[in-house]
């Protein structure tokens, strides 16, 4: 009897074990490095944010690479805090205004966890990170380039392709494009005085069947209206509409996205022959896995005259 009671006694507090260690395990956090790479809520309109392209079953290790990249550019544009800043103790007991207000400047700085949140997208071959202010990521992602094509032997990235600033996202619909294609056209394009700008229209389409690329260019060449006109090969103005699921971005490019091997850090560090050149761009549905392609000249002034 007192075995057979013992007995339930073990198994019961194994049980109990059992159950307190499932209960623990539910609330473990993966990290990797000592880092928490727990990704950030989906993208929502409204957000702003950098695509990447990568190396197929490379997606882990481009998020890695981009994190550390993007921290280093957050503290030289924006003086974001690493977590690495130290204090110095000698005058704090001396004067502890100043301490208090140097802890206080030191909590206002921005941080790198905070101004980059990778997000977790069903896409192979693409991540993204959110972003939020003071970052803007067409001015990022520029300076990532610029330097890069300044020191092509300074290899940042080892599995990151191109990468696609996001100025401002927006419901996937002809109402959301609309809207947000009206703010971040206008500073471009609509400011006083109105000069006549010459532009091109690359879009990209993934996990999406709604909009269509054809309704896309004509919409956004009507928003841009006169007197500004198409020019593939000298464009003023690159404008970059992606669409993803059910959320749409929108940005505007400058004329040297050519010169910066369109945003290509790949393409950058390691040029490509002119047969393969096509593919390493990402134009290629294979490496995006979406709808690539930029407007031509005839397709967006017929549609500009036509006014469909």
């Amino acid at each position: 009897m007192e075995q057979g009671g013992k007995r339930k006694a073990d198994e019961s507090g194994r049980d109990g074990d059992d159950k307190r260690t499932k209960t623990k395990k539910q609330w473990q956090v993966p990290r990797k490095n000592g880092r928490d790479n727990e990704p950030a809520r989906a993208m929502q309109p409204g957000d702003s944010g950098i695509f990447a392209t990568c190396i197929k079953g490379k997606e882990g290790k481009c998020v890695g690479e981009l994190r550390d990249l993007f921290a280093e550019y957050a503290g030289l544009l924006y003086g974001a805090a690493t977590g690495d800043d130290q204090q110095d103790d000698d005058g704090a007991a001396e004067d502890i205004e100043k301490s208090l207000e140097a802890e206080i400047a030191s909590m206002k700085k921005p941080s790198t966890a905070h101004l980059f949140s990778p997000v977790k997208i069903d896409v192979q071959c693409v991540v993204f990170f959110k972003t939020v202010t003071p970052v803007n990521p067409v001015n990022l992602v520029s300076r990532i380039c610029e330097d890069a094509v300044a020191n092509p032997q300074r290899k940042r990235t080892r599995t990151v392709k191109r990468l696609v600033p996001m100025t401002l996202m927006g419901r996937a619909s002809a109402e959301g494009l609309e809207k947000v294609a009206t703010e971040v056209l206008a500073p471009h394009f609509h400011t006083e005085p109105v000069l006549s700008r010459t532009y091109a229209i690359r879009t990209n389409i993934r996990n999406h069947s709604i909009l269509k690329r054809d309704d896309i260019i004509k919409q956004v060449a009507t928003l841009v209206g006169s007197p500004h006109t198409v020019d593939l090969k000298n464009f003023d103005h690159l404008i970059l509409v992606e669409v993803y699921q059910n959320i749409c971005g929108v940005s505007v490019i400058d004329r040297r996205f050519e010169e910066l091997k369109r945003y290509n850090l790949s393409e950058i560090f390691e040029p490509t022959t002119k047969e393969s050149t096509q593919a390493v761009n990402g134009d290629s549905v294979s490496e995006s896995h979406g709808d690539s392609r930029v407007a031509t000249a005839g397709e967006a002034a017929a549609d500009m005259e036509t006014g469909t």
